[in-house]
Order: structure tokens, then sequence, then C-alpha cells
């Protein structure tokens, strides 16, 4: 039931990580404060296809 699922950072639209997450559990959008490379700062990413 676990998925590997891609997260985009909001602010450059950059792909930084990939994580798992449980689909029954978590049917919605995953959204973390993830660290942005490229800003050089914390930033918003979401869950992409």
């Amino acid at each position: 039931m676990r998925v590997q699922i891609t997260l985009a950072c909001t602010e450059t639209g950059d792909r930084n990580y990939i994580t798992s997450k449980n689909k029954r559990t978590n049917p919605d959008r995953l959204e973390l404060k993830k660290y942005s490379p490229r800003l050089q700062k914390h930033t918003l990413h979401r869950e992409t296809k």
C-alpha cells in the first residue's frame, strides 16, 4: 500500500525529494517544509505525480 512520491518546491518548482507514503491513511496530497538548495532556505514542498 506504500507508494513512492516526489516532493516539489512550491517557489522554484524543483523536484528535490523522494519519499513514500501510505495511500490508505493519507489519501490527500502531502505537504512538508523541506530545505531548498537553490534558495538556501526551508520552503513548502508538495507532492507531485
